[in-house]
């Protein structure tokens, strides 16, 4: 390999490190945003992501990328799909993260790589290897476990899953006839009134929080923007410069936080049937990279699952 592709490489790896961390680090920063809610975090998640790309597009002059896809009916449309899952995914996390369900959350973006098989199977029409197949049946094994053992349906895991994988599948028939600051401008503009609707319905009920509490806490609420934004442009980074291979195992890195961050410094339950299930979960995601590092090596892989924004 020349320097140039390892320095690339290595590059490649260290923004989509920073970018998966950063995801990571999402529940606590939304849990320092106390007292404001989930439909005020979210609104203005959308705001400010918004207001934050349109200035990136200002200051790197791509007005054209924004202006070009409008000549394509389709991929607008598309856009505005991936809005609406974008926002189904936005919201179900931030209302998991402050109700105290933040090792569900986890549970949701562990099995989102297998969701992602799933549609690639029933939608693309794809076909799977043995592996692919295993780990499928262990992800169904645990699902079943947990449901059975806490006697309730894990709904916020499986629609941060089903939301997510949705996006993906939206977001590769887009292609790269979208780059991720024109994606998210988009995205985030098709939910203005949403998140307008919903700041109507918070200041008719509880009240705003924004600009009502203190300096800093004002400053944090619009540093969502930011939070939604960078690592996003990190992550388009990295898949640029290093394997996709790469990127599907470091995805792991932020679930790992999520379930970190729930059990060790928010102290949510973890009886034995969430353990196990946890268990057969992670053998299955064994099974899942373990597949993608032979597949690889062998010089056939499949676009392996990357998650793009929590």
């Amino acid at each position: 390999m020349r320097t140039n592709d390892l320095r690339e490489r290595k590059l490649g790896f260290g923004f989509g490190l920073a970018a998966y961390l950063l995801w990571g680090f999402l529940p606590l920063y939304f849990l320092t945003l106390a007292p404001t809610g989930p439909w005020e975090i979210v609104a203005m998640r959308i705001f400010f992501s918004l207001a934050f790309c349109v200035i990136l597009i200002a200051v790197t002059r791509s007005w054209g990328r924004l202006r070009a896809i409008f000549a394509s009916p389709r991929t607008v449309w598309l856009t505005v799909i991936a809005g609406i899952l974008i926002y189904v995914n936005w919201q179900v996390f931030v209302l998991a993260t402050l109700t105290g369900h933040i090792v569900e959350t986890s549970l949701g973006y562990f099995i989102n790589p297998i969701v992602t098989i799933l549609l690639g199977v029933f939608v693309l029409r794809e076909r799977l290897r043995p592996l692919q197949w295993a780990a499928i049946a262990l992800v169904a094994v645990a699902v079943t476990i947990i449901v059975i053992g806490l006697g309730s349906f894990p709904w916020i895991a499986l629609a941060l899953a089903g939301s997510f994988g949705l996006y993906g599948l939206i977001k590769k028939q887009i292609g790269p006839r979208v780059d991720a600051v024109s994606g998210l401008t988009l995205e985030s503009l098709w939910l203005v009134p949403i998140a307008a609707a919903q700041l109507i319905w918070v200041g008719g009920t509880v009240g705003i929080t924004f600009g009502n509490i203190s300096t800093m806490h004002t400053l944090l609420l619009m540093f969502a923007g930011i939070a939604t934004a960078v690592p996003l442009l990190l992550f388009a980074a990295a898949t640029r410069r290093t394997t996709l291979t790469v990127i599907g195992i470091l995805q792991f890195i932020t679930p790992l936080m999520q379930f970190a961050t729930g059990v060790w410094i928010m102290g949510e339950p973890m009886p034995v049937e969430r353990w196990i299930g946890f268990g057969v979960v992670w053998m299955a995601l064994a099974l899942f990279v373990a597949d993608s590092l032979i597949a690889a090596r062998r010089g056939r892989a499949t676009e392996p699952v990357v998650a793009i924004t929590p």
